[in-house]
């Protein structure tokens, strides 16, 4: 017998209380809550761990995932900020030596901003605190089973995603 969770029990408390509960529909629901939950605990204890709040990590993320550089305009657009707004999370992070801002060498009306060494030695840092974890949790499964986890999860989330009501970013 595969061993028991939180939400076995969960389900089992619910089922008398709602008859027409589908219990593998709310187990893998609250699982998936439970889940998101925990690996939210995680990140957050990394972004303390690395002395970063989460705007820091938050704009180290969007530039990192922009090859390191990008304008601060696109950074707005990525982040979903007012400009003024951005430039107040990059001023901290330029004292903080996570980001350098350099005249554009095609614009000479744009800045540049860049990681900075250190930048991207905190950012990754974090990242590997949550990255350990995710493997950690789905090294339980064997790569076949991983493969079919993500296909399922992706028709999940096609489904929720033709609502066009919910931030997915």
């Amino acid at each position: 017998m595969e061993r028991r969770d939180w939400t076995d029990g969960h389900v089992e408390r619910w089922k008398p209380v709602l008859p027409g509960l589908d219990p593998e529909v709310e187990g893998a629901v609250t699982r998936m809550k439970k889940l998101s939950v925990h690996l939210r605990r995680v990140r957050e204890q990394s972004l303390v761990d690395f002395d970063l709040d989460r705007q820091e990590f938050d704009t180290l993320h969007k530039l990192a995932g922009r090859g390191g550089k990008a304008a601060p305009s696109e950074l707005a657009a990525d982040l979903d900020l007012a400009p003024a707004s951005v430039t107040g999370r990059l001023d901290a992070l330029e004292r903080r030596g996570f980001i350098r801002r350099t005249p554009s060498t095609t614009d000479r009306r744009r800045v540049d901003v860049e990681l900075t060494d250190a930048g991207r030695s905190t950012w990754l840092g974090a990242m590997d605190v949550l990255g350990h974890e995710e493997y950690r949790l789905l090294g339980v499964l064997d790569k076949d089973e991983r493969t079919l986890l993500n296909d399922m999860l992706r028709r999940v989330m096609v489904v929720a995603e033709d609502r066009g009501d919910a931030d997915w970013d």
